[in-house]
Order: C-alpha cells, then structure tokens, then sequence
C-alpha cells in the first residue's frame, strides 16, 4: 500500500464506525485523522459482546463529530477517492442504514439498539 501523508482523503475505522476524513498528523503506527463525514454509525452495545443485550451496562455509541480528531491504527486507515459527502446528511444516511438493519431483527439486542439510535438521532439534531 502507498504511504500516506498529511492531507490526504481517507476512510478510516473507529471502533465500530467508519468515517472519511483527511490525515493531519502522522504518528508511530497511527495517523491522526480529522472526520470529514460518517460512512458507517458505530454499533450499539458492548463492544466485547457484540449484539447481546445481557451484559452489564448497555452502551450508546455516538458517531465521531464533524472536524473530530481520532487517533487511528495505520492498518484501519485507508485512500478515499471521491467527493466527500456532507457530514449531517452523511450521518443521517448511517442512521438510516443502521435502523433499516436492526428493524429486520428482533433481538433485544436489535430492539435496545434502535432504542439508542432514537435517543441518539434527538440529541445528534438538536445540537444542528
């Protein structure tokens, strides 16, 4: 894979989202990279127990913000060629997708997970 640098379009994966952003700081096996727009919403749930409901406590995760700065691995840090989209309505799209496949589950993981999506929609719309 081709070096990249700073400035540079890329996609990248946090936790279990995935943004587009630019590169603004290169670090030893990271980049540091300035969110752009949501190309995935993180899952909702304990990242340790993926789509169970039974754990201790339940997390909401919230996307990245628009301008955000993450520290990520160089291996999850990836080239974006393309027009980068608009961050609101690239997170409404995410939102959109996440709900349309949590609807066609009916786990009470699925179900405390889109419970977390509403909760997160309201606030991700009245800060706009």
């Amino acid at each position: 894979m081709a070096e990249l640098h700073i400035g540079d379009h890329v996609t990248s994966i946090y936790k279990t989202g995935k943004y587009i952003g630019e590169i603004t700081e290169r670090r030893p096996q990271h980049y540091l990279v300035r969110v752009l727009a949501v190309a995935k919403h993180p899952m909702q749930g304990d990242l340790h127990h993926p789509k169970d409901a039974e754990v201790g406590f339940f997390h909401e995760r919230k996307a990245l913000s628009f301008r955000e700065q993450a520290n990520i691995p160089e291996k999850m840090v990836k080239p974006f060629e393309g027009e980068i989209p608009d961050y609101l309505e690239s997170l409404k799209e995410a939102i959109s997708k996440l709900r349309s496949e949590l609807e066609g589950d009916d786990s009470p993981w699925a179900q405390q997970s889109l419970r977390n999506l509403d909760s997160l929609e309201k606030d991700y719309l009245k800060s706009k």
